[in-house]
């Protein structure tokens, strides 16, 4: 029952760090996008010099947030009773697949492909390319190895604790 809670929460608290970014400013989220919109998006002048920064930024984003992540779900592994490393690596594992799971299906899915907010000034005609559910599938299953990797990391830092305790 813990878990199905932290999984809740979890995808709450994903919409609300996802969700308002995205609507006010999707050239943020560049990277997040299809192929096709990412190169129109290159192509137009006013967003040049944005696409190359928010590139340079976007792997630096993703190799802290592993980090973070894997500290946090420890964390809060460990406090929902993960002592060792299987069950943390499970529990962690768990929590973060449901919400990649959510994500693509409700986020991007959902509101990404048919929400006008998301779309980037100049690529508006590109409907086809942003309805186009294979790119996030794809991104999901890009996302279970990435919480693969969480979920190792968390496993080991809560198997370090209990080597202390």
């Amino acid at each position: 029952m813990i878990l199905f809670v932290e999984c809740v929460i979890a995808c709450a608290v994903f919409t609300l760090i996802i969700l308002p970014s995205l609507y006010k400013e999707p050239i943020k989220h560049i990277m997040s996008y299809p192929k096709e919109i990412r190169e129109r998006v290159e192509n137009l002048p006013q967003y040049k010099d944005v696409v190359q920064a928010e590139e340079k930024r976007h792997l630096s984003i993703k190799l802290i947030a592993v980090l973070i992540f894997a500290i946090v779900l420890a964390v809060v592994a460990y406090f929902s009773g993960a002592k060792n490393f299987t069950s943390a690596y499970f529990h962690v594992f768990i929590l973060f697949f449901v919400v990649n799971i959510y994500d693509m299906i409700v986020l991007d899915i959902v509101f990404f492909c048919h929400s006008k907010k998301t779309r980037i000034p100049g690529t508006e005609d590109m409907d086809k390319e942003y309805r186009n559910p294979w790119h996030h599938i794809r991104g999901a299953f890009i996302g279970t190895i990435i919480g693969t990797v969480v979920a190792l990391l968390s496993g080991g830092i809560v198997y370090i604790i209990s080597l202390f305790r």
